[in-house]
């Protein structure tokens, strides 16, 4: 069992995907998003989410992500968040995402 201050420390925050590369580089297929968080800036994230989503259908779209972990290195890129997905039965990533917009950069809670 964690406390209510263990859940405190980690900063999960709605963002919207301005962007999406391709990312050959990933040892597993991921694409390279940017993604807007509001106050916090525009924030770098790669995403195992190839699966369920084409790049056509995610720009605009608002996600969860954490957004105070250190960044990553995954191959030649930096990851500065942490996107949040369930995992379907077949252990591929579906997104988290509010059912109505919200504010950029708004905490969940």
């Amino acid at each position: 069992m964690i406390t209510w201050d263990d859940f405190t420390k980690v900063d999960i925050r709605c963002g919207t995907i301005l962007s999406i590369q391709p990312f050959p580089k990933a040892k597993k297929p991921a694409y390279q998003l940017s993604i807007d968080f509001g106050p916090l800036g525009i924030k770098k994230s790669s995403a195992q989410i190839t699966q369920h989503y084409s790049m056509d259908n995610l720009v605009g779209k608002q996600i969860i992500a954490v957004v105070n972990f250190p960044p990553k290195q995954i191959a030649n890129f930096i990851s500065e968040c942490l996107v949040l997905g369930v995992y379907d039965e077949a252990h591929q990533v579906v997104l988290l995402h509010p059912s109505l917009p919200v504010t950029n950069g708004q905490p969940i809670g």
